[in-house]
C-alpha cells in the first residue's frame, strides 16, 4: 500500500477531502522522522515503536577475499512491532501458558464433538494415547532420566536470549 492509496482510503471512510489526509500523513510522518533524528524513540503503543541505535565501529572480513574490512560507526533505525500488530499479522509468539489453554478449549470441543459421534470412535483415540506414550518410553532410557535433560535444554535457551 502506497501513501496515496492509504490517503485515498482514509478519505473514503472518514468523507473528509483527499488533501486534507494527505496533509495529515504527511504531518506524521514528518513529525515521526523529527523524533527520530533527535535521538528519541517514537512509541505509538498498539503498533510498534521505532528506536534510533548507535552501532559502533567494528572489523569485519570480506567473505570473497578474507581480508579484514573496516566497517564504520552508524545510526540504524529499529522497529519493534507491538503485541497486537504480531497477533493480528500472525507473528505472535505463543508462550507456554497460551498453548495450554488452546488445549484445553481443543480437548473441550474434542470431547463435546466425540459425544455426539458414534461410541467406535472413542475407543480409537483411547488406543491411540498409550501408544505414544510407549513410543516416547522407548525412546528414553527411564522417565526419570528423561526429565532433567529436558529441563536443561529449556534452560540453555532462555540463557540466550
Amino acid at each position: 500500500m502506497t501513501k496515496n492509496e492509504l490517503a485515498r482510503e482514509l478519505a473514503d471512510e472518514f468523507e473528509l477531502p483527499r488533501r486534507q489526509i494527505i496533509e495529515l500523513v504527511e504531518a506524521l510522518l514528518d513529525r515521526i522522522t523529527a523524533v527520530l533524528k533527535s535521538g528519541d524513540k517514537v512509541q505509538l503503543t498498539p503498533f510498534g515503536q521505532f528506536k534510533i541505535r548507535d552501532r559502533a565501529a567494528r572489523m569485519a572480513r570480506n567473505p570473497q577475499t578474507g581480508e579484514p574490512v573496516h566497517v564504520p560507526a552508524k545510526r540504524v533505525l529499529k522497529f519493534i512491532a507491538g503485541r497486537a500488530l504480531k497477533e493480528a499479522v500472525g507473528t505472535a509468539k505463543r508462550g507456554s501458558g497460551a498453548k495450554k489453554s488452546g488445549a484445553k478449549k481443543a480437548g473441550a470441543k474434542k470431547s463435546a464433538a466425540g459425544a455426539k459421534k458414534s461410541s467406535k470412535a472413542a475407543p480409537a483415540r483411547k488406543a491411540a494415547a498409550p501408544a505414544r506414550k510407549a513410543a516416547g518410553a522407548k525412546k528414553s532410557a527411564g522417565a526419570k532420566k528423561a526429565a532433567p535433560a529436558r529441563k536443561k535444554t529449556a534452560a540453555k535457551k532462555t540463557r540466550g536470549r
